[in-house]
This record gives structure tokens, sequence and C-alpha cells, in this order.
């Protein structure tokens, strides 16, 4: 299959970092370009997502307090056992940000697709996200703290202070702003979309740039790579299994199994850079490889997936399924 457009961009944002990292008063500069971009996108995030309707979400709660499970406690928990693959297959850092991708909040945009594709409960899969990424923003820097501890980079009260002004503060604002200023994003929403991105992939360079200047990448080699890829192949079947058998067995429908194995399966690169780059200062280059790595992965796997669910026997109209279960969703966001 083709490798996604956006992660193709991302790579190449790696290979400029590596080639003409930002150094000494640009280094400064991109740094604090940086800085504030992460500061808008979680301030756009908070301004897209429409309390009402994520509120009135929590009807369905069983199928989102199990995709919840799913992001925050079962992903960890595999997370935490992957540590038996050091130092065989992986590095001490490569497992940190390996660790961290498992802390991450899940997709809205590609569950959404997918749940779509292969006939699914499509407004369960955008209240999931939104669900996911709402409380991913408190979830992940306290597991986060807690799991990764000083390894991680360095955390500190100045590190979850940092973690407030620059993550919960702006998205606050967001929220509170979003009666004026959310029929202007909702007009907008490609062109903020390509803003989305574009500060994504500032974030990215900053942080591999920084990485060039530490000297990390001679800790890397190919056969690590390459066990990595191994790891996150195994995480992500587990995962896949879990999430669509776990629900079979709570007695979910064919619709929700599908939402909740889409969004339960799933990390979101769009949340998980600026984080990393807030959490791990000068080691988020290593940090975000992983997720990086495993984006492209379940983009690939879970549109397979799909595409075979959407051939599927039981597959017939499912509107009488989702009437009345979820709401018609909130809005989307890179995931």
């Amino acid at each position: 299959m083709p490798i996604d457009p956006y992660i193709a961009l991302l790579l190449g944002t790696v290979g400029l970092a590596a080639l003409l990292p930002a150094r000494g008063t640009g280094a400064d500069v991109a740094s604090g370009a940086s800085t504030a971009a992460i500061a808008f996108l979680f301030f756009l995030y908070g301004a897209r997502l429409s309390t009402r309707e994520a509120l009135d979400g929590l009807k369905h709660w069983r199928l989102h307090a199990t995709v919840l499970a799913c992001t925050f406690v079962v992903f960890p928990l595999l997370g935490l056992a992957a540590r038996g693959f050091v130092p065989v297959f992986l590095t001490d850092p490569l497992y940190q940000g390996l660790l961290f991708l498992t802390l991450v909040p899940s997709t809205i945009q590609s569950s959404i697709a997918f749940t779509s594709i292969a006939r699914g409960n499509v407004p369960a899969a955008i209240c999931a996200g939104s669900f996911s990424s709402l409380v991913g923003i408190v979830a992940t820097p306290l597991l986060a703290a807690a799991l990764l501890g000083d390894s991680g980079g360095g955390f500190s009260a100045g590190s979850l202070v940092k973690i407030v002004f620059q993550l919960l503060v702006p998205f606050v604002a967001g929220q509170l702003l979003r009666r004026w200023i959310g029929s202007f994003v909702a007009r907008h929403r490609k062109v903020l979309g390509l803003v989305d991105r574009g500060s994504i992939l500032l974030v990215v360079y900053t942080a591999f740039s920084e990485g060039m200047v530490q000297g990390i990448w001679h800790q890397v080699s190919p056969a690590r790579l390459g066990g990595l890829l191994a790891v996150e192949a195994l995480l992500l079947a587990v995962m896949l299994l879990l999430t669509w058998y776990g629900a079979k067995a709570l007695r979910f429908g064919r619709a929700d199994r599908i939402a909740i194995q889409f969004a339960g399966s799933k990390k979101s690169l769009a949340a998980g850079l600026p984080m990393a780059s807030v959490l791990f200062g000068a080691h988020a280059a290593l940090a975000v490889l992983p997720l990086m790595l495993f984006h492209q992965m379940q983009l690939m796997v879970c549109a397979v997936i799909a595409k075979r669910r959407s051939h599927d026997p039981e597959a017939e109209p499912a509107a009488a399924d989702r009437a009345g279960r979820s709401p018609a969703g909130a809005g989307t966001r890179p995931g």
C-alpha cells in the first residue's frame, strides 16, 4: 500500500532536520515558534470540540468507557510488558518512546473514516475519538509522569507547569471562546487543517534538530529499527484482537464493535507529537520515532481490515443499530 502523504512529509521534515538542523539563534527561533504552534494547536482543538455533543455522547457510555479503557489502561499495560524486549529488540530510549506511544489518546479522523468504510457506528466513533482526545490532555501527561519518571526526559513540577500552560490553558481558552469563534473554525476547517499539519511539521523539525545537535542518532541502528517495527506490529495485532473479541464478549453489536476496534486500537500522531515536544524536550526525537512508525502501520493495517469488514455478510444496513444510541457527533481533527 502507498505511504500516507503526510507521513512522507514528516519523513521529509526529519531528513531536513538531519541535513540542516537548527542551531544557535536559529534553534532558539524554531523552539519559540514550536512552543507557539503547540499552544495554537490545542487552542484549535478546544474550539472545535462541541461540549454539548460530547455530553450527549455519554448516552452510549458503555462504548466510550470501553474505548477509554483500551486507550489509557490496556495500551499502557502492554507498554509496560514490552519492557521485556529490552535489550534484545529495543534500546532503553526506544522503549521509552514505545511506552509513551501507548499513553497518547486515540485518533478521530482516521477512526471515523475506517468505521465508515467498514459500515460501523460512525457517530460513536466520532464521540469516542473526541472523548479520548479530551481525556488525553490530562491523562497522557499524568501517565507519562507516573510511568516514565525521570527517564522520560526529566519530569518535574516545572514540566507539569509547562504542560498546563502549553496544552491545557489553550484548550480551555478554545472551549470558552467556541461560542464566538466556533462558526469561523467550522467554515475554515480545511485551511485550519493545513495550519494544524504545518504546525506539527514545525514541531517535528525542532525536535529532530535538537536530537541531531545532541548526537542521539548513534543510538539507533537498522537492526534496532527492525526490532522496534516487530514489537509495534505485535502490539497493534494484540490490540486489534482484544478490541474486536473483547467487544464481542461484552455483547456489543457489530456496528459498535467496529467503532471500538478502530477507535480503541489506534494512537493519535497529531496529539502525540506536540505532547512529546513538551514532555521530552531535547529527547523528543527518539520519543516520537515509535509513534510515527506506529501511525503509518496502523493506517495500512486498518485500511485493509476496514475494506474486508465492508464485505462482511453481516454488514446489512446498520441504521437501526446506530439510531438513537450516539449523536451525529463533534468535529474532527487530524488524527
